[in-house]
């Protein structure tokens, strides 16, 4: 039997942390490593992630996740002490488990609508100890729950879906934070009128080769 990838060592977390210019604690790197751990695990079972290795996991998801973090922490400055966000389609808990870790004023909902990744995220969140992680299995569509500050996807559908199907979940001065990679200009173009797009945010990811961007959006205000 061929023998399983070493795990990321805390060290290499430290340094990818510290590369985004959001360095973590000893608490934040036990947390985000178990997360790797658990994800790793579970994936050979509930196929989570069509990545197979803790390493490419490091890169791929948790730093493409990690990269996140201080674009939206400027976002939510001056939203209260509990914002909300809903992560669609959350799948494995991208990004809506690494939110929760590093932002743990943050009031994160993660849905899905495959029942064993929605167990996964429940479990991600009691064996971490996340008290603001919760998980909920459904389509988006026919959630009753919100509003929330902000709405966030990665991977899930194009822009236009995306709003479509969550704006009634949206609250009146909320955003939509969609990850995406290259500016999808295609997509942007077909957005309905009423939908702002007031800012595309490239991203820099540590030892991704690839380009990552953040589309930022909201409800326009009637004139």
């Amino acid at each position: 039997m061929k023998a399983a990838a070493p795990a990321p060592a805390p060290d290499e977390l430290q340094t990818l942390t510290q590369a985004l210019g959001q360095p973590a604690g000893e608490e934040l790197v036990g947390q985000l490593l178990h997360f790797l751990e658990l994800l790793a695990h579970w994936n050979g079972t509930y196929n989570l992630t069509a990545v197979r290795t803790r390493e490419g996991m490091l890169t791929q998801h948790l730093a493409d996740c990690l990269a996140v973090v201080a674009p939206l922490s400027r976002q939510l400055a001056g939203a209260g002490k509990a914002p909300r966000l809903l992560d669609v389609g959350s799948g494995g808990g991208l990004p809506g488990v690494v939110l929760a870790a590093c932002l743990p004023q943050l009031q994160v909902t993660c849905v899905d609508t495959v029942a064993k990744k929605a167990a996964f995220v429940r479990q991600v969140a009691a064996e971490l100890g996340l008290p603001n992680l919760h998980s909920v299995h459904t389509r988006v569509e026919s959630m009753r729950a919100g509003p929330f500050d902000i709405i966030t996807s990665r991977a899930f559908a194009s822009l236009g879906d995306f709003t479509r199907l969550t704006q009634p979940l949206l609250a009146p001065k909320g955003q939509w934070m969609a990850m995406k990679g290259k500016t999808p200009d295609d997509e942007l173009a077909e957005l309905p009128p009423h939908v702002d797009v007031f800012h595309v945010e490239p991203l820099s990811v540590p030892g991704l080769e690839a380009q990552r961007c953040l589309v930022w959006m909201k409800l326009k205000t009637p004139a």
